[in-house]
């Protein structure tokens, strides 16, 4: 029985492992592909956290623009990934307004208390 244990012991500690380093290589695989495909104008995140447009790209670095004039020479394995502008909307564009009457307003407040 002892004999069984331990390669049991061992598989159960080498599969996690295993299937760990499968998710990093897909992770690491998806980055390097959108490093690859990145093109000047695209806004970026940097490891670093700073947000910025693409000025000019080179074989092993990128040069950032972070404001207007001011560009940036970074390597382009610091770039985490691409960034898609969104268009924020008021919250209350897609709820329709409820009016409540004062009556109604004094029966929901009294019911919480």
């Amino acid at each position: 029985m002892s004999s069984l244990l331990f390669p049991l012991l061992i598989l159960a500690l080498l599969v996690p492992m295993f299937l760990g380093m499968r998710k990093q290589k897909k992770a690491l695989a998806a980055t390097s592909e959108m490093q690859d495909s990145l093109q000047v104008g695209d806004r970026v995140q940097t490891t670093a956290g700073l947000y910025a447009t693409i000025a000019s790209l080179d074989d092993d670095t990128v040069d950032l623009e972070i404001a207007d004039g001011v560009i940036t020479t970074w390597s382009r394995l610091v770039i985490r990934e691409r960034v898609v502008e969104t268009t924020e909307t008021d919250e209350y564009d897609s709820v329709s307004e409820i009016e409540e009457s004062a009556a109604d307003t004094e029966i929901r407040l009294t019911k919480e208390s």
